[in-house]
């Protein structure tokens, strides 16, 4: 009876010590989560997600109606191969000159040695001059009333740009890989530049944020090993956890700590990455042990 009776004060004994232990920090768990906002005005075509979707990365889900945006390139296309046209009247007027200066270049070279020869007036020299002369100005114009039209076909070029660029987002590209947090918008809804869509996270490596004391500040270092424990049903379940991010100042408490007393109060937060097995949900309690 006396051995039951020690045993049984032995027991409690363990247990009283194991309800005594104190973890070094809690805290929640979160994740860097990502609001996807609309960048075009128009009707939602497609939206293939639902929360709890695990999403790809660079994945487009979604489409915003481009028939608008279609039909105002087409528009713009009709509009540069008019202006090529005016263009191309232009350029041929230059092509007719430079023919003629070519023949007449060689006229007078042609000149130019019966000249030599005396075989040539100076009045024929001249003449000859004058044409080569005018038929470089005359080619000089045709290209500066080109100009402007070439710079309008730029002007379009850059419309059309514009509107691959509006086309282009009017994909809704999904940017992480990561889990579908939450929906705002369906099919056939109008939605707006700006307008969130959904919320997804990357949730398969997890961040607990805990605060401890400045105490223990000298216990703890980033890449440091620790041990990471949440609540189960009957008893905790363990985590193997990396300290990240220690911040460098105290929060809650006044800049000026005058006392030894008051500097205990002083809570400094700390970031503690962990592997999701699928357990860990963003908010969820957790305790941080710092490994001896």
């Amino acid at each position: 009876m006396k051995k039951t009776i020690l045993f049984l004060v032995f027991i409690s004994l363990l247990s009283c010590n194991k309800n005594n232990a104190k973890a070094d920090g809690y805290g929640n768990f979160e994740a860097t989560e990502v609001t996807i906002s609309a960048e075009a005005y128009g009707k939602i075509e497609f939206l293939n997600l639902e929360e709890g979707d695990i999403m790809e990365l660079n994945k487009q889900v979604g489409l915003v109606d481009t028939t608008q945006l279609y039909y105002n390139k087409q528009q713009l296309i009709a509009s540069k191969n008019t202006v090529y046209s005016k263009s191309k009247n232009v350029l041929s007027q230059k092509t007719v000159l430079q023919e003629q200066l070519k023949t007449t270049l060689i006229e007078k070279r042609r000149i130019q040695n019966m000249f030599a020869e005396n075989a040539a007036t100076k009045r024929q020299v001249d003449e000859i001059d004058g044409k080569v002369n005018v038929l470089n100005e005359q080619i000089k114009s045709v290209q500066t009333q080109n100009t402007p039209i070439a710079n309008e076909v730029k002007s379009i070029d850059v419309e059309i740009e514009k509107i691959n660029d509006q086309m282009e987002k009017s994909k809704i590209i999904n940017p992480i890989k990561g889990t579908v947090l939450a929906k705002y918008a369906e099919p056939n809804e109008i939605t707006s530049f700006g307008k969130p869509l959904y919320k997804i996270a990357d949730i398969s490596q997890m961040t607990l944020r805990v605060y401890i004391s400045e105490t223990q500040l000298a216990k703890i270092k980033l890449e440091q090993n620790v041990t990471v424990k949440i609540d189960t049903e009957n008893d905790m379940k363990s985590y193997n956890g990396r300290v990240s991010w220690i911040s460098s100042s105290a929060e809650f408490t006044p800049k000026t700590i005058q006392t030894k007393e008051e500097r205990i109060n002083l809570v400094y937060a700390v970031k503690v990455k962990i592997k999701n097995d699928g357990g860990l949900k963003i908010g969820m309690p957790a305790e941080m042990w710092i490994n001896k």
